[in-house]
């Protein structure tokens, strides 16, 4: 079935994978998004076609569709003859001849997999605009070897030749002649004279191009340990900060087995104020709460090897738009809107404050514990 079969990618994931690079994401971003171990099976896909996204495939108007092979195989079944299956269908009897003859004759002819056959042989390559114009061809070759743009190459060639329409080409397509090396109609040492010299054609509004960006040794969320996913053991938490005026910030912890809460003010929300207070906060839990913490891939938390070295928690950290694999914290965030609402500057409130808030949370019955409290579900697992 081809290269790209082998990839094990089912067709709404490949389209997601190519929405994704559309959109700019980096291939480790876009891995981590379809639950991928590594990168390698995402940017062989890409690297198929250079990175520039396949066009979607469409039927031949004239070819059979499956509810014609389907009609075929009925008259197969009722013994009737090829020449009237064709005359039913519209078709020439050479049509439907060479249809059965293609896929096993009148004894073994299946609709559905003389349909999926007639798929895979219809993929081909479109010929590359290039491939048979010999001089234009040679005039790109020159223009490129001479550090010429692709887009600087087709404006010339406007201004050149004019009135030869066998002498125009598009600055995309000069692109993907290029990256796309199965067509084979440029060197692909051409590359080199590019001017960003990368393997793989990318969107221009990129974004996220380092994994966990400016976070080093970032650990993924992919990476936590099982029990803090099922939420069989507690003290794992997941984190976040509540955003208010004046560039004003609260921490928020929830335990994920048993949804306690804890809010921790914060006198900035550069990395070394945020470590610092949650590693004060962190210390006074009991060992056994303290497992792991998952956060969000605020900068806030650059420094998290500090904080682990502080207080023996490790920090792994979501994927991108993904505020979904935080989503106590997420809906705890939104309870606290209720107390806090946006445009309320959070500066303004003592800690003492923000513990009687986490405690009201603390000791209101969630549907989600069976309407236990999440004091009383804490309590019940120190004993």
């Amino acid at each position: 079935m081809g290269e790209t079969a082998r990839i094990w990618f089912t067709p709404r994931q490949k389209a997601e994978l190519w929405e994704r690079w559309k959109n700019g994401q980096c291939v480790a971003d876009i891995a981590r998004s379809l639950e991928r171990r590594n990168k390698s099976g995402v940017y062989r896909i890409l690297a198929l076609t250079g990175g520039i996204a396949p066009p979607p495939r469409r039927r031949a108007p004239l070819a059979l569709s499956l509810e014609e092979r389907e009609e075929i195989s009925r008259g197969i079944a009722a013994g009737r003859s090829i020449r009237r299956i064709a005359a039913g269908l519209g078709h020439c009897p050479s049509t439907v001849s060479r249809e059965l003859r293609r896929n096993g004759g009148r004894d073994a002819y299946r609709a559905s997999e003389a349909d999926e056959s007639a798929w895979e042989r219809a993929h081909r390559p479109k010929p590359c605009r290039l491939a048979p114009l010999v001089e234009l061809r040679w005039r790109v070759a020159e223009k490129l070897a001479r550090q010429g743009s692709p887009e600087q190459i087709s404006g010339w060639l406007k201004e050149e030749f004019g009135s030869d329409e066998e002498m125009q080409i598009s600055h995309e397509t000069i692109y993907r002649s290029l990256f796309v090396q199965a067509r084979g109609v440029l060197k692909k040492q051409l590359m080199a004279h590019l001017r960003r010299r990368r393997q793989l054609r990318q969107a221009r509004s990129g974004t996220t191009k380092h994994g966990l960006g400016s976070i080093v040794d970032a650990i993924s969320i992919r990476e936590r340990p099982a029990e803090a996913e099922d939420r069989a053991v507690p003290g794992h938490w997941e984190g976040d900060l509540l955003s208010g005026a004046r560039n004003s910030h609260i921490a928020t912890l929830v335990e994920r087995h048993t949804r306690f809460v804890m809010l921790i003010k914060l006198e900035g929300k550069d990395t070394n104020s945020v470590v610092e207070a949650l590693a004060h906060q962190v210390r006074k839990l009991p060992r056994e709460l303290r497992r792991s913490l998952t956060w969000d891939r605020g900068k806030e938390m650059a420094d998290h090897k500090r904080f682990t070295l502080a207080t023996d928690v490790k920090v792994y950290f979501c994927d991108p738009r993904s505020p979904w694999q935080r989503g106590s914290n997420e809906n705890t965030n939104g309870l606290l809107r209720q107390y806090f609402p946006k445009g309320t500057d959070l500066s303004s409130f003592s800690q003492a404050y923000l513990n009687r808030i986490a405690q009201r949370l603390n000791e209101r019955p969630r549907k989600t514990l069976g309407f236990k409290c999440p004091a009383d579900r804490l309590s019940a697992v120190l004993q």
